[in-house]
């Protein structure tokens, strides 16, 4: 039902969007229509998690994975989560050759201007993978999660979140990812959503999420060298980090 009533609010969102971009003489297809429909519809999605979460009394940061982690967890379940995806995506890739690129930065406009490319990167890596851990990640699995399915005499409720919520997000992808693409993109939600188990926490998976993000946009769409790439990498990260830290000041520290 969530996930229903986000895109349902999502999409409203974005054709009002679109109605007054059209109504005020824009292009309907120019980026800034596109930057704030996209926007709209991310916020869809956090607010209709806010809502479904408040009907089972006041929803705290800590409730969606907003826990402070040792250092050392977060940076083995980065890497172990990354290398895990890449892997799995390289041996994909090789079987479906893929080609083409992500829709969603074009629509964008990261080749018209500076300005519409520094607004496509904030969104791009830093407020989409805000918005979609916050609801993928910190309710949807963290809701499915509780499911008790047996099986042998063995509780595989956990794997069953995890592959429902890869396969969700993926899906959520579909406008702008190619359909071959999709299947990757669903490995990836199932990996963010089991580092978000083992850790506890949030943080690694939107870490993963913006990197994964900052790589695609600058490998795949701005063909920056790898000293671009990496300073975008580490931008976005730090900046992802700056808005949403402060979330687990008061939390208690998640178990290791």
């Amino acid at each position: 039902m969530a996930v229903l009533t986000g895109l349902v609010v999502g999409v409203i969102g974005s054709v009002v969007v679109l109605g007054i971009g059209t109504a005020t003489g824009g292009n309907k297809n120019s980026p800034a229509v596109n930057l704030v429909s996209d926007l709209v519809f991310d916020v869809g999605f956090v607010l209709t998690a806010l809502y479904f979460a408040s009907r089972q009394g006041r929803p705290r940061p800590a409730d969606f994975g907003y826990r402070r982690i040792a250092v050392s967890l977060g940076i083995g379940a980065f890497l172990a989560g990354g290398i895990g995806y890449y892997v799995v995506t390289a041996a994909y890739q090789s079987l479906v050759h893929l080609h083409g690129t992500d829709k969603l930065p074009q629509s964008l406009g990261v080749g018209n201007s500076t300005v519409a490319l520094a607004a496509a990167g904030v969104f791009v890596c830093v407020v989409a993978p805000i918005a979609e851990e916050f609801f993928f990640r910190g309710f949807i699995f963290g809701a499915l999660r509780r499911w008790r399915v047996t099986i042998r005499g063995r509780d595989v409720g956990t794997w069953l979140a995890a592959v429902l919520t890869g396969i969700l997000f993926g899906l959520a992808h579909t406008g702008s990812a190619a359909a071959q693409y999709l299947v990757p993109l669903g490995f990836l939600g199932f990996v963010l959503c089991l580092v978000r188990w083992k850790t506890g926490s949030l943080y690694p998976c939107m870490a993963l999420h913006s990197a994964n993000n900052a790589l695609a946009l600058g490998v795949n769409q701005l063909h920056w060298n790898a000293g671009e790439i990496f300073a975008l990498l580490a931008a976005s990260i730090t900046v992802v980090g700056a808005i949403t830290l402060p979330l687990s000041w008061r939390a208690p520290a998640a178990a290791s």
